[in-house]
């Protein structure tokens, strides 16, 4: 095996979940809210064998105290997928910036940003190293 085809083996799950996302934006198209095209890519995934928590709440700390503030992230696929689902026009560094944290604050390895936006299906693949950084992937 060479070195592309071991790095597209790798993320592989990427694609599989884009392309289960793609089957839910052309059932349901744009302009439903993030809740419907979360409860259907939930239930495909899981059909599919993957395991998937929604609405996975992420507490704040601040050193060791727990802070009375919490976010909840959209989808988490086998512990270490972070699916952060968007249903606007455009994908903004706001947004990105948004997944950015999620994954720092969790550790969790991976994150996909998925956009069910009205000019098509849009996604972005990251991963997180244990330094911190964030890296996009891309598949050859």
């Amino acid at each position: 095996m060479n070195l592309i085809e071991e790095h597209n083996k790798k993320y592989q799950f990427f694609s599989d979940i884009t392309g289960v996302a793609m089957k839910v934006h052309s059932k349901f198209r744009a302009g439903l809210l993030e809740s419907a095209y979360e409860a259907a890519l939930k239930y495909l995934l899981e059909q599919q064998g993957y395991k998937v928590e929604r609405q996975v709440e992420l507490p704040i700390y601040w050193e060791d105290v727990k802070l009375d503030q919490k976010y909840r992230m959209d989808l988490v696929v086998n512990d270490n997928i972070i699916l952060e689902l968007k249903a606007v026009n455009f994908v903004d560094k706001e947004h990105r910036r948004q997944l950015f944290n999620y994954l720092n604050l969790t550790h969790m390895t991976y994150g996909m940003l998925i956009n069910f936006g009205p000019k098509g299906l849009f996604s972005e693949w990251y991963e997180r190293y244990s330094d911190g950084e964030i890296e996009k992937i891309k598949l050859f």
